[in-house]
């Protein structure tokens, strides 16, 4: 029950950060634009660092081995939420705006906090080597598959955009560092990690002026669709269920739990972020986002129970 207990402390962190966005917004703290604002400093400016600054550890070939399970385990749970994602989009009866915020609220976890968060309460320092191995493939996904879902049908999406983004660039060269016998020098790693951790509050901010947009009759009526649940129950549940069965190949648990878990992390608030950018609906990927994180408190407790009660 300690992990437990320090994950549902993680995620009343989080709802607090959004409220005070909401607060912010309500009350015209902060005007009508700043979504917009934030939205660009995020993805220009303070997520790249984060890149930059989780990717900066010492490399070990003692850890080649390990890498290259979570590697190929990445792929699968890649392949299985893409398929997932794009076959129940094909079947949903939503506007063109939403499919796309309904494919990615489905596909995309928020993998680069709370599932780094998970997993350190979990596993402490090796944990997040694993996690940021583990998450190599979604991170290039995200910036690049992820926009492309949500902004497909929005007449400024760019190809060019798409393959050279702050994301994409900042993973490649954080992994190419990576690979090099050496580090950053500690002044650029402390700049990361200045620049780089306010991404986290910033982007429960957005969360939190978006849901402040909305009136009381909105709210509720997306609370009304049976897709939004379907997202949340194919996020949360579904996909990592469908991964529990590895628990049969001869791995590490704690590579086990690393793949299970950060499958299982709610939908990633990126995705609000580029509906906002793209043209999908922003208000939609806010509530996703916001009612999986919730729930995900439990359902994640209850993913970690099983594997520990099947690997024993």
């Amino acid at each position: 029950m300690g992990a437990a207990t320090l994950l549902f402390q993680e995620m009343i962190m989080l709802y607090g950060i959004a409220f005070i966005g909401y607060i912010a917004r309500k009350y015209q703290i902060l005007p009508e634009a700043s979504d917009y604002v934030l939205t660009q400093l995020v993805l220009y400016i303070t997520l790249p660092a984060l890149i930059l600054y989780s990717m900066d550890f010492p490399y070990d070939p003692a850890y080649l081995h390990d890498f290259s399970w979570l590697i190929g385990l990445s792929c699968i749970a890649i392949i299985l939420a893409c398929g997932i994602g794009m076959f129940l989009r094909k079947r949903a009866d939503l506007p063109e705006k939403q499919k796309g915020v309904y494919e990615g609220l489905i596909v995309f976890g928020n993998q680069g906090f709370i599932g780094y968060a998970i997993i350190y309460i979990l596993l402490g320092n090796t944990g997040i080597l694993y996690t940021a191995v583990f998450n190599f493939l979604y991170i290039l996904l995200i910036w690049t598959y992820g926009i492309y879902v949500v902004g497909r049908t929005n007449a400024s999406f760019s190809w060019k955009w798409l393959a050279f983004n702050p994301g994409v660039i900042s993973t490649i060269v954080g992994f190419v560092v990576f690979m090099l016998p050496f580090q950053w020098p500690k002044s650029f790693h402390n700049l990361f990690e200045t620049v780089g951790l306010p991404t986290i509050p910033l982007s429960m901010l957005i969360i939190g002026i978006l849901l402040a947009n909305l009136s009381a009759s909105e709210v509720s009526a997306f609370l009304h669709s049976k897709y939004l649940w379907l997202s949340i129950f194919t996020r949360l549940l579904f996909i990592p269920l469908c991964l529990v069965p590895l628990i049969a190949i001869p791995i590490k648990e704690s590579l086990l739990i690393v793949v299970v878990l950060v499958a299982a992390t709610p939908s990633a608030p990126t995705i609000a972020l580029y509906a906002r950018k793209y043209g999908g609906d922003p208000y939609f990927a806010s509530i996703g986002s916001s009612v999986s994180t919730v729930l995900s408190m439990v359902t994640i407790t209850l993913l970690y129970g099983l594997l520990k009660l099947l690997g024993s």
